[in-house]
């Protein structure tokens, strides 16, 4: 009532002074609209429903058996408002401080859990983790599982200037607590109520400081920011599930992420982690708030205070782990197609693309070559010399993904060494669960309680085990790796269908049985009644379930809930959700042994600190313009995530591409890390060969990209170095700008790339908002690096781009950038091997030209080794810093190399600098002291573009650490007087 209180007071004043405005002129649209908005702000806050009826077909009387309410949404309540909702603020239990910072939950007498018994004893306590990190438990005094003590998190800090503390209210009936800084501002409070604790099923719910949220997944969001104007259910459970973006559609897919961070209302921002393996969901409500529901384990919260956004993900990933570093060639174009009809077709279209020249590095091949869909074999026909091919596609300083399925047939060569090994799989609980119906079939089985299942092979498979804690089901996957290598010397892994997927999972006639390339073979049955149901369908199935309807259950599309793992001492319906994390793992490690080289792993599934072992990409998509759409989101919400390695099936894995989408996407594509061409069989090729003009752009897009290449290695190793993001949200570098906090469909490439792509049916032009971005000292502006007016200042705020389909993207470099580029190469291979440039983008720190400045870093290393300890690798870091000395027009270009220990570094074989109001005296050039030869053949100046382009006569080799300097002169009545304003 305090609230309600508070909140009608504050909007008495505004309709007052309303009233006040119309009696003294006229009336002021936006005072009156300010009014009715917190007139609905202060209703929402205080018409919080937390659902009781999250299952299809609520009624009254079912939901008054659960001791809830029941009131019919009226026409004001936001969209999807509960008719059903809980007494939350009698729900709960009463705290006893026991110690510091602990305390004893005793359930009150109010409302009990309508799934299960509540538990009547729990323990809350919380504790800082190293710098400014707290950890919050609510848990049973008896040992529950728990996903940290299987996931090994460094759960390392990062410094912060922030503190957070916890206040726990333990003078109420029901307790709660909350969050806040050291300003005040409360991140996190549990008052609204709500707090349930039983054996399958945990539920907690708190208010929110703002609207502005990011995060949650796997799911398709077509906004960045969560929508608070309604109630509205995500589900957090590992799936096989493609993705949907035609309208809201909230079904979990194939991964797991209950992360999200927060943009507070001045600017600052927060992280908060649930750390929890088991089926889960969240429901965003208006107040601001949400609440949060799982079906086992622990709460085990972690708020992470930033204050920035990019604090926020550094301290994220030193807590999770930081992202892997991919090989530099696996930031190259990248294709593949599931429905080669044989080696010689793959060999065709590859070979297509290549006829238009277009920068190409890595040639997948889909489950088609392999005998019959079974991992570690090759077909023997149609596929006869693929590791051959292979072998010519490294003389072409190409490189080749193959996919491999956890899913291994249980009757061929593979399947017995692993038995033989001592590896364990994904199996029945106890031996009269098994069914002998399938086992039976299969004389390396038949004694074993594995659970078998149907995937692509033609007969039955089993999971292995990746949570063996014996270590020797890894270590029979990373050999059979190496031995497969030895036929086919592959040099990354793509991990599919590790959520993990099972066909037909309880349906009495599967998608299969119509399929005529797969036998009909019997599902995989799940018990759903009596006893053994318990963990299939326990009280509470989560939004994953319910919003597929009845007849879904967990183990749909998956295996059996009541499975185990971990020799036995785990059971999946706790690790269902860590599935592909263990795998990505396990491979990470068999792609170093098999190839001795770093590589790189693309995993469909993944868990918080799966980057520190793979990439993903967003699943399988359709060839629409929503999915386009949806692909621009996903990539920086994967970034979020800690996987920055992330791209989409460009041009969509389902459907026929169009040819206008196809080139949108493959423009698109082009930015993200992960940049891959792939679509189904059965549907035209769809390569950038097939349209001439797809090819055109194609080509002028992956030229940009690969001359940006040195760029984009910086930004991920930066990345794993410290947790920065590489595709991010523009708000991340603009916090202060609000207009930034709802931009979904532009995206920053690190710190200095504003990128606006062109992503609807026709489009000629972008409407894009170049953000407002200052310190005390520095306004912010961005200079064209596309088609459009390359090299000029574009106007700040909202405006419209050209974007025919014949330039590249609209791209922008923000000013006080230095960006190491190569010249663009056919590889990456060839690329490397170039002397790289450096475009620099000036700041003017006091409004003269007499005051220009810019920073850039280049990170290098020989992208191929593996990487262990990314503090002990052979790298060259270099600090380039660029300025104008005041009234002097001597410009002065340093370059600070530290540490040196890259086996070698390109040479640098020019300057393009943007805005310099005069042309260079080519004579006055000095490189540490010593005379520089510049090439004035090539080197160009021009007074209307006001570029500037250097070229050294000889390129300039910096490996050695130390300090390098280039200074030159020019003429300062120019740099005082030549100013022209964008």
């Amino acid at each position: 009532m305090d609230r309600l209180r508070r909140g009608l007071v504050t909007c008495f004043l505004l309709i007052s002074l309303s009233l006040l405005s119309f009696l003294i002129a006229s009336m002021k649209p936006p005072v009156l609209l300010s009014a009715l908005l917190c007139l609905f702000s202060v209703y929402a806050q205080d018409n919080i429903r937390i659902d009781c009826y999250p299952e299809n077909g609520a009624t009254q009387q079912g939901c008054e058996a659960r001791g809830c309410t029941w009131k019919a949404a009226a026409a004001f309540d936001p969209v999807g408002t509960p008719y059903c909702f809980m007494k939350a603020e009698e729900m709960g239990y009463i705290a006893t401080p026991t110690s510091d910072k602990q305390w004893t939950l005793t359930k009150n007498s109010g409302p009990k859990s309508p799934w299960g018994n509540d538990i009547a004893s729990l323990k809350l306590s919380y504790k800082d983790i190293g710098d400014s990190v707290i950890n919050v438990r609510i848990e049973d005094w008896n040992k529950r599982f728990e996903a940290g003590d299987h996931v090994d998190f460094p759960r390392k800090t990062e410094y912060s200037t922030e503190q957070l503390s916890v206040t726990v209210r333990n003078d109420s009936n029901p307790f709660s607590f909350a969050v806040n800084r050291k300003n005040g501002m409360t991140l996190f409070d549990t008052s609204i109520g709500g707090l349930i604790f039983a054996d399958k099923f945990i539920q907690i719910a708190t208010s929110l400081p703002s609207k502005n949220m990011y995060g949650w997944g796997e799911h398709i969001h077509q906004e960045i920011k969560h929508d608070f104007t309604r109630y509205t259910s995500w589900g957090m459970f590992a799936r096989d599930e493609p993705p949907n973006s035609q309208g809201l559609d909230t079904k979990n897919l194939y991964g797991v992420h209950p992360f999200y961070m927060m943009m507070e209302s001045n600017g600052h921002a927060h992280g908060v982690l649930i750390l929890n393996a088991n089926a889960q969901d969240v429901t965003t409500i208006p107040a601001p708030g949400y609440v949060y529901r799982t079906i086992g384990g622990i709460l085990d919260i972690y708020f992470f205070p930033g204050p920035s956004p990019a604090e926020v993900i550094r301290q994220y990933t030193a807590f999770i782990g930081r992202p892997m570093l991919p090989a530099y060639w696996a930031l190259g174009y990248q294709m593949c197609r599931y429905g080669y009809k044989s080696l010689q077709d793959m060999k065709d279209r590859v070979a297509a693309v290549r006829s238009y020249n277009i920068p190409f590095d890595v040639a997948y091949a889909d489950i088609d070559y392999m005998e019959r869909y079974k991992d570690f074999t090759t077909g023997k026909d149609a596929w006869g010399g693929f590791g051959d091919y292979v072998k010519q596609m490294h003389e072409w300083g190409m490189h080749n993904i193959l996919i491999f399925d956890p899913a291994i047939q249980a009757d061929y060569d593979s399947f017995q060494r692993g038995l033989n090994s001592g590896a364990s799989f994904i199996s029945w609980e106890r031996p009269d669960e098994v069914m002998h119906s399938i086992q039976d079939l299969y004389p390396m089985a038949k004694n074993t309680q594995i659970m078998l299942v149907v995937v692509w092979p033609d007969r039955h498979v089993g999971f292995p085990d990746f949570l063996d804690p014996s270590n020797a089901t890894q270590q029979w996957w990373i050999e059979e790796f190496k031995r497969y290598h030895d036929d086919v010397p592959f040099d990354g892994a793509w991990i599919d269908m590790n959520e993990p997927s099972s066909f037909g999972t309880n349906e009495d006639h599967p998608f299969f049985f119509d399929d005529p390339d797969h036998p009909n073979i019997d599902p995989l049955r799940c018990p759903t009644s009596g006893p053994d149901a318990d963990y299939d369908v326990p009280p509470y199935q989560t939004h994953a379930v319910y919003h597929y309807g009845f007849g879904n259950t967990l183990a749909t599309k998956t295996v059996c809930m009541r499975a185990v793992q971990g020799k036995g001492e785990l059971r999946l319906y706790d690790t269902h959700n860590l599935y592909g994390w263990s795998e990505s793992k396990t491979t990470q490690k068999a792609v170093y042994e098999a190839t001795g080289k770093r590589g790189v792993v693309i995993s469909r599934s993944t868990y918080p600190s799966s980057g520190r072992y793979a990439g993903h990409w967003l699943g399988d998509n359709t060839a629409t313009w929503e999915d386009l759409r949806s692909a621009v989101v996903g990539a920086q919400e994967f970034n979020l995530f800690g996987i920055p390695y992330v791209g989409s099936d460009v041009c969509g894995f389902n459907g026929a591409a169009s040819e206008e989408m196809c080139l949108r996407w493959q423009q698109l594509g082009s930015f993200h890390s992960f940049f891959r061409n792939h679509n189904s069989k059965d549907l035209p090729y769809q390569d950038p060969a097939v349209w001439p003009s797809v090819a055109a752009a194609s080509k002028k897009a992956n030229e940009f990209r690969y001359s940006m290449l040195p760029y984009l290695y910086s930004l991920h190793y930066a990345a794993t170095l410290n947790g920065d993001t590489v595709i991010r949200p523009i708000f991340f570098d603009f916090p202060q700008d609000a207009e930034t906090l709802g931009l979904s469909e532009q995206f920053m490439w690190g710190p200095s790339i504003l990128v606006i792509p062109a992503v609807y049916e026709s489009q000629t032009e972008v409407e894009g908002y170049i953000p407002l971005g200052e310190t005390p000292t520095i306004t912010y502006r961005f200079f064209s690096v596309y088609d459009y007016n390359y090299g000029q200042k574009v106007p700040l705020g909202r405006s419209l781009f050209p974007a025919p389909t014949s330039y590249n993207t609209p791209t922008f470099v923000k000013s006080g950038s230095i960006i190491p580029r190569a010249p663009p190469a056919l590889t990456t291979v060839a690329s490397r091997s170039l002397p790289f440039n450096l475009l620099i983008a000036p700041n003017e720190i006091d409004s003269s030209y007499n005051s220009q400045s810019a920073a850039g870093v280049l990170y290098w290393d020989d992208g191929d080794s593996v990487v262990e300890d990314i503090n002990k690798n052979n790298y060259t870091f270099t600090q380039f810093e660029f300025s104008v000395t005041p009234k002097e027009g001597k410009v002065v270009l340093t370059m600070n190399v530290g540490p040196a220990n890259a086996p070698s570094l390109p040479s640098l074989e020019y300057l393009e600098i943007f805005d310099f109001p005069s042309s260079p005296t080519y004579t006055s050039f000095i490189l540490d002291g010593k005379l520089l030869s510049i090439s004035s053949q090539k080197s160009k100046y021009s007074p209307i573009t006001r570029i500037s382009t250097i070229y050294f006569s000889t390129p300039i080799n910096f490996s050695s650490a130390g300090k390098h300097t280039i200074t030159w002169n020019c003429a300062v009545s120019m740099l005082e007087s030549n100013r022209i304003e964008a």
